[in-house]
């Protein structure tokens, strides 16, 4: 829980943070005072006055953020201070404020994309394990062994380079592109066939959805790390066990005993272990969970011990510092695409609108990341970033976004749209956004607390 709370505050203050300094610093390149520079909203939990009177705030509620600037249609502005207005400034100069907080998004989302280039990583080749029978994966002619390079054109070297390409298809009918063989230089060019492929469902899964599975070593059976108090622990499992049976049926490897896990919630099941080369008899049995969609699972509170991947299965994904400045830029650039075709499916109907997600599942996913390494964290990161970038270019009134069209409609007639035209705008970005959070968070408590 600590951790979950420390990751969601770092992703959430990081964000914010950056966004509204974006506004911040160009406003005073701009010469406007500005008045007060939240992280936060609600009562301040910090507050510091600097040379030039800006307030600087770390507020209770870390959902948001803003910068307040001297505006005369927020209250009187003394006279001698006129000139640094917000709303005396030239529709450029407010046009490049507005947009500024975007810009630091994208800009952020560059460096940590770059960051995380530069760092490198070391990924599983998207070889593939299995093909389903009658899959659209099988009838375009893909086959277990085979290495996937390019899928629709674009180079990929692990799986979620496949996975965030296959994304991109959801909703559509045509066909996927893909390139596979045996090994990397020997390739041939396969055509998926896809109609209205994964149109409308929740928490898609582009593999399953083909009928592919990743090639995964074979695990022994063996236990790693326990849980207290879990049902392996009650049993009298220890790390190093190596289960040979259930009930009498022989254990090939890991996989086999987590189906046979998952198939048996509350079951008692009787184990035969090997403990450093003695046989023992140990009774089992499993807690139940409940699945994203609704399904009930059994657990035993139990991981294999680390696995080694055999080297001809890895690539190492690294750049040097110009490139991965680059290739920074290139990632942000398709993470923003992305996010604006899936926004586009969603209104027309593509994609499910219950794939929305709110601050309790950025909570979530941070917390997972964390765990997972610093690289998988920083990733997380700069996809949140891109999001927040692209949602708040958004031609919404309340948004930046629906500011600069305000702007840009005056900066085309001359002149501002009337008081009572903003307004009834404002009113109606407020009444958008404030149903679209309701949403996000709603999905949030099915997909995490009910389960449905």
């Amino acid at each position: 829980m600590l951790e979950l709370i420390l990751a969601t505050l770092v992703t959430l203050g990081l964000l914010i943070t950056f966004h509204e300094f974006g506004h911040f610093w160009v406003a005073r390149k701009c010469g406007v005072e500005v008045l007060r520079f939240s992280v936060g909203f609600g009562k301040p939990l910090w507050r510091k006055v600097d040379k030039h009177g800006t307030e600087f705030v770390v507020a209770a509620i870390p959902l948001g953020g803003y910068v307040k600037m001297l505006d005369e249609r927020e209250g009187d502005v003394p006279q001698h201070k006129l000139d640094k207005a917000f709303n005396r400034k030239p529709v450029l100069s407010r046009i490049a404020i507005v947009a500024a907080g975007p810009i630091a998004n994208f800009l952020l989302a560059i460096l940590i994309y770059a960051l995380t280039f530069g760092i490198g990583t070391t990924s599983v080749k998207p070889v593939i394990g299995s093909v389903a029978d009658a899959s659209i994966a099988e009838q375009a002619g893909l086959r277990s062994g085979m290495l996937i390079t390019e899928v629709d054109g674009k180079s990929v070297q692990s799986w979620m380079q496949v996975q965030l390409a296959l994304v991109r298809r959801i909703g559509e009918t045509g066909e996927i592109n893909v390139m596979a063989g045996q090994d990397a230089s020997w390739q041939e060019s396969y055509s998926v066939s896809i109609d209205r492929w994964q149109e409308g469902v929740r928490d898609p899964d582009p593999f399953s959805a083909l009928g592919i599975k990743p090639y995964m070593i074979e695990v022994p059976a063996q236990i790693g790390k326990l849980v207290a108090e879990s049902a392996a622990t009650e049993a009298g499992l220890q790390e190093g066990d190596l289960i040979v049976t259930i009930d009498g049926s022989p254990v090939e490897e890991w996989m086999d005993l987590v189906e046979r896990i998952q198939s048996s919630a509350g079951v008692a099941l009787k184990l035969v272990v090997n403990r450093s080369g003695e046989m023992l008899d140990l009774t089992l049995t499993p807690g139940s969970r409940e699945l994203d969609d609704g399904r009930v699972v059994g657990f035993m509170g139990a991981s294999h011990p680390p696995v080694s991947w055999p080297e001809e299965y890895l690539v190492e994904i690294e750049y040097g510092v110009f490139e991965s400045l680059i290739k920074g830029g290139q990632k942000t650039w398709d993470m923003s695409v992305l996010t604006l075709e899936s926004i586009g499916k969603m209104i027309s109907g593509l994609i499910s609108v219950e794939n929305i997600s709110g601050p309790i599942t950025i909570a979530k996913v941070a917390g997972n990341t964390v765990n997972m390494g610093l690289v998988p964290f920083l990733s997380f990161l700069a996809y949140v970033s891109v999001s927040l970038g692209v949602l708040n270019l958004l031609p919404i009134p309340v948004l930046d976004g629906g500011h600069l069209v305000y702007y840009l409609i005056e900066l085309a007639r001359g002149k501002p749209l009337s008081q009572n035209v903003q307004d009834l705008g404002l009113r109606m970005g407020v009444a958008m956004i404030a149903t679209l959070m309701i949403f996000a968070v709603y999905n949030d408590i099915t997909r995490w607390f009910v389960g449905s």
